[in-house]
């Protein structure tokens, strides 16, 4: 079964690409972050080619902003929108969460709250989120996936210069423990040990050609799913080319591997800018939405 997570940064102006890229890549389960559409304008759009190409569908939306989405092949059962616990911010619970059972796994589409600064009620609002996820998950059952964007780097490994994100939110010490504290395997790092893997470049100051990015589009499994994993990697070549989202898709394959054991990153960055010393672009947030 191969399962990928794609932050697409707006479904509507993807959708040229994404459609292509089902066929291409031909995964049975899809989970996407920040589809910015209601669920009447998701169904309008993607309804009719997901059934061409053999998908059923979830769509949790919240208009312009947010909104998850869980693609499957291999069914789609107990589908919920949320969590339990999940707080609110500004008094609205954010559409940032889908989940559903696919093919025997319990898979959670994610769009972790930003935080945005560090300190600042969006960062607290975020650490409550994923206390919450984390209280939910607890409670089975024992086959899952949380995959997404979790607007969290798990270590410094996981950015091309530890020193440019000093001070900003996505790498401090609780959004790590945060993360860790759901004692899930991250499938990507766990497969490819210490190897230059990233998931996000910014749009700005060529970033994604100096191959300047983050690794924060996660596959978390419990430990037996994770024994599945025969491949895992980051579709570099869908963050190439015209309008493309600035999050790469990650891939999972469980079972077997129809690609081979390929990765870490395909196609492999062509100009890695190590030893460089880069100053995030002026006003960046570390990483785009909320």
């Amino acid at each position: 079964m191969r399962i990928a997570t794609w932050n697409v940064n707006s479904a509507k102006q993807r959708l040229p690409r994404m459609l292509p890229w089902l066929a291409e890549r031909r995964p049975d389960v899809v989970c996407l972050q920040e589809t910015k559409l209601g669920n009447d304008a998701f169904a309008d759009l993607f309804e009719a080619p997901l059934a061409e190409l053999g998908y059923q569908y979830a769509h949790h939306g919240q208009g312009a902003w947010n909104g998850v989405a869980l693609l499957s092949r291999v069914g789609l059962d107990d589908v919920r929108a949320g969590f339990a616990g999940q707080p609110d911010y500004d008094d609205l619970a954010e559409a940032r969460a889908v989940s559903a059972t696919c093919g025997g796994v319990r898979v959670h589409s994610l769009y972790v709250p930003n935080g945005r600064e560090v300190g600042s009620d969006h960062y607290e609002y975020k650490l409550a989120w994923l206390e919450a996820l984390r209280a939910d998950v607890a409670q089975g059952p024992a086959d899952v996936m949380l995959c997404g964007d979790m607007n969290i780097a798990p270590t410094d490994a996981d950015v091309f210069d530890p020193e440019a994100y000093v001070g900003h939110t996505h790498v401090t010490a609780p959004e790590r423990a945060a993360l860790a504290a759901f004692g899930l395997v991250d499938v990507v790092r766990d497969h490819w040990g210490d190897k230059r893997i990233f998931s996000y470049w910014d749009y700005r100051a060529g970033m994604f050609h100096q191959d300047f990015g983050m690794r924060i589009d996660l596959l978390l499994a419990s430990a037996p799913v994770a024994g599945r994993v025969q491949a895992a990697w980051v579709d570099r070549a869908a963050r190439k080319g015209k309008l493309p989202s600035d999050h790469a898709p990650v891939i999972v394959d469980l079972d077997e591997a129809p690609d081979g054991n390929i990765g870490p990153v395909v196609p492999p960055p062509s100009n890695p800018g190590r030893g460089k010393k880069v100053k995030l672009p002026q006003g960046e947030r570390v990483a785009d939405g909320g």
